[in-house]
């Protein structure tokens, strides 16, 4: 069994896939090989740029590649002077991403600089996924353009096809690297974050294994389709080059589907390749449709009730405004020196007009 100096694994940027305990670990082997073990998913696309450089500069890093490799991990082995790969792995490049989520009501002006936030993330992201595909262009011997298409597909490569595209040097079969094997957990991850799920067995035949095989089935295209398209091709005679991953639909173009069914995932049962909801995954659906429109009404209304409280408080004050530009009558009558119980009308004017203003403020 090969003994690696580095076992890179899990979330890029996390506990196993540190970047100062990498450093650390190169500083104390200066002029000596490096052997490096990596199967991760991916992470922060910062941490795999630094573990680069510092692959780069030590100048004698061997990465070898096992398992499922994607993003920010197939960036960071981009330093490395030689890189191999398990004939079983998989390996996937696409353009980079970032959180985001807004839930709110704005005017026109936050409209307009919501926008120009995102033009200014959109610009920044451009810049990474420019930076990425010239990273992996020079390691390819590619063009830039040719990288971020394939980037742009983000599709998964066998080891044979990221050979002939470069990303790798050369493809092992050692015995002692496992075949890569998809887990609930991880394929339920991948399709939140809209990564597309690798063509590799699903750990233990699971109810989910069914849900992704019964996804893969509703998304397959015809076999009319299929011929449609094959008659198209044949017509235009431009073979499809061996290299050039499939695309691959995902549920990220579904997201509120996917939940609903994800919610029932224990109930979903498979008749003839098909979906079979009984009456409790149903009603499970629908209790969710039903609060979501349930909530959607409660925050109309509640957003009616705060409008109208601000036309009220608004023609409160501009009543007050009025009254405060009468001139005051002059009078020799004495002041009420407060031996009247009974208030003024104007005392009550202004009295209603501060429990209103309260109300507003509670709202």
């Amino acid at each position: 069994m090969k003994n690696y100096h580095l076992h890179l694994r899990g979330f890029v940027g996390g506990y196993d896939f540190d970047s100062r305990h990498v450093q650390n670990v190169l500083d104390a082997n200066k002029g000596k090989r490096v052997d490096v073990l990596i199967d991760s998913l991916g992470g922060s696309v910062a941490t795999a740029l630094t573990i680069a450089s510092a692959f780069r500069n030590h100048g004698d890093v061997h990465v070898h590649f096992v398992g499922m490799n994607a993003s920010a991990a197939t960036i960071a082995s981009m330093g490395a002077k030689e890189i191999t790969m398990d004939g079983s792995a998989m390996y996937l490049v696409h353009k980079c991403s970032t959180e985001f989520f807004q839930w709110a009501s704005l005017n026109a002006d936050q409209l307009a600089e919501q926008i120009k936030d995102l033009s200014q993330l959109k610009t920044d992201l451009e810049k990474i996924d420019a930076n990425v595909a010239s990273l992996y262009a020079k390691r390819c011997g590619k063009t830039q353009a040719e990288l971020l298409e394939l980037m742009k597909v983000g599709g998964w490569l066998n080891a044979e096809e990221a050979k002939t595209w470069g990303f790798v040097d050369t493809v092992t079969a050692d015995e002692e690297d496992e075949a890569p094997v998809l887990t609930d957990a991880v394929a339920s991850a991948m399709a939140a974050v809209g990564m597309p799920i690798p063509n590799v067995p699903v750990q233990a035949s699971s109810q989910f294994q069914k849900f992704i095989a019964a996804l893969t089935e509703f998304f397959k295209p015809s076999k009319k389709a299929e011929q449609a398209q094959a008659n198209a091709e044949q017509a235009q005679a431009e073979p499809e080059p061996v290299n050039q991953p499939k695309q691959t639909i995902t549920m990220k173009k579904f997201p509120f589907l996917a939940a609903l069914l994800l919610m029932a995932e224990a109930a979903i049962t498979l008749s003839d390749g098909k979906f079979a909801a009984d009456e409790s995954q149903l009603d499970t659906i629908e209790g969710a449709l039903k609060e979501a429109s349930e909530n959607k009404t409660k925050l109309t209304a509640a957003e009616a009730s705060i409008k109208a409280k601000d036309q009220e408080i608004a023609s409160l004050k501009a009543q007050i405004e009025e009254l405060n530009k009468q001139p005051g009558d002059s009078t020799t009558h004495p002041v009420n020196d407060g031996g009247s119980k009974g208030d003024s009308p104007m005392d009550s004017f202004i009295e209603r007009v501060n429990a209103a203003q309260k109300l507003y403020d509670l709202v």
